[in-house]
Parts: structure tokens; sequence; C-alpha cells
């Protein structure tokens, strides 16, 4: 479902623990990590899109969570068009999204990966709220600078909200070999030594990555 400039309606959703760290999670069979997003099917409102991707994504219930605000407008950023198939270019442009901050009233252990047959992620930890975006996809990283600093203003007051310098922030953690108790790896100090975004393993993973449907997907040799 593509509006009339190009972009698909999407989520986003920073989900935040009473500490203010945020849910940072490592895309299933890749080294790259990024927040729960999903595509907002036709007949729903942005709201139900949200409740209904944080389960799939993430395993939480409504009761499990409150909803603490949302961006004021859409949110958009273009896919490069060497990602989309010829025929779909200057008709596919990219995503628009409605981003939620939303505060986990439960505990870790509601948190399960597994919930959906089609799990988005394998290992999922806390990160300081303005976590390094080295990890995210390079044409998503605008996008998730324009969420976490709008949404802010509903986590901290003051100089609080101003963004730390890189110097400052925590390194995107260090893969560690076996998961925490609650399905988080344990946390580490240090940058990953791996290449952060990697080629996903299918159509259907590189689709979920990008936010096209697969049939905007180049064919073999038109990449």
């Amino acid at each position: 479902m593509l509006d009339r400039d190009g972009y698909r309606p999407n989520v986003g959703i920073i989900l935040v623990n009473s500490r203010n760290s945020v849910f940072w999670g490592k895309r299933i069979r890749e080294h790259s990590w990024q927040f729960p997003q999903g595509g907002i099917k036709r007949g729903e409102s942005p709201e139900q899109a949200m409740l209904r991707e944080l389960h799939e994504e993430v395993g939480l219930y409504p009761h499990h969570v409150r909803i603490v605000g949302r961006t004021r407008d859409w949110l958009r950023y273009e896919v490069p068009e060497h990602w989309v198939r010829r025929e779909w270019r200057g008709h596919y442009r990219g995503q628009k999204q409605i981003w939620f901050l939303v505060r986990l009233v439960g505990r870790d252990s509601d948190i399960d990966l597994r919930a959906s047959s089609h799990p988005e992620f394998d290992a999922w930890r806390w990160n300081d709220y303005w976590v390094p975006l080295d990890a995210v996809i390079e044409f998503k990283r605008g996008v998730y600078v324009q969420a976490l600093n709008e949404l802010s203003r509903l986590v901290f007051t003051g100089a609080q909200r101003e963004r730390p310098t890189r110097s400052e922030r925590a390194h995107v953690p260090r893969e560690a070999t076996q998961p925490g108790e609650s399905g988080r790896y344990l946390r580490g100090r240090h940058r990953p030594r791996v290449p952060l975004v990697e080629a996903p393993a299918d159509d259907a993973e590189r689709a979920s990555l990008l936010g096209v449907p697969e049939a905007a997907l180049p064919r073999d040799g038109e990449r």
C-alpha cells in the first residue's frame, strides 16, 4: 500500500524502560541493530499497527506497555534506487513513519522474540536513549535522529534532552556467545569487529529490512 507520493505507511517504536533505556534489537542472522518497526495494513490506524508490531516483533501485549506519545507528523526516508526493481523506480520512493514512544510497565521477562512464526530479532538489549546509530542501515539514520530528538521531550526535561557528544555515548555492544536469562545477549563495551549491516539471507528478509514489498526487489542482474 503506497500513498500517491510513493511512500509506504509504517510505524516505528521506541520502547523505554523505567530507567529510560531503549530496546535495541539485533536483526535475525545479521549484525545490524534497530528499533522495532513495521507496515500499516489497510484499515489499521497507526496505533493499531504499532501494537500489532510490538507483539509480533517483541512479544509484548497492550497491558505490558503504556503509550507515552507519538511524532506529530510522518517522518520519511527514501530507499536508494539500486535497491528497487526498475519497474518500481519512480513509483516506490520509501517509507513514511509515525514513531511512538512506549514505556514498558511489565517485566523484562515479558519480552519474547519468538512470539511470531517469522521473528525479526534474535537478540536484544537495553541501551542508552541516545544509542549510537552506526549499526542502522545508512538511509534510515536521519529518521532515527528525528524521532529520538522529537520524542526526547517526553522522556527528559531541560538539559537532559541535550544529545551527548559521540565520546559520551555508549558503544553498540559486542555480541556475546550466550544469551542472557531473558534472551538478551550479554552487555559489552566494544563495537563489533564485523560489518554492521550484512546482506539479508533471502528476499523476504531483505524486503523487511528495506521496507519494500518483495515484488519491488530487483531481479538478479539488476542490482
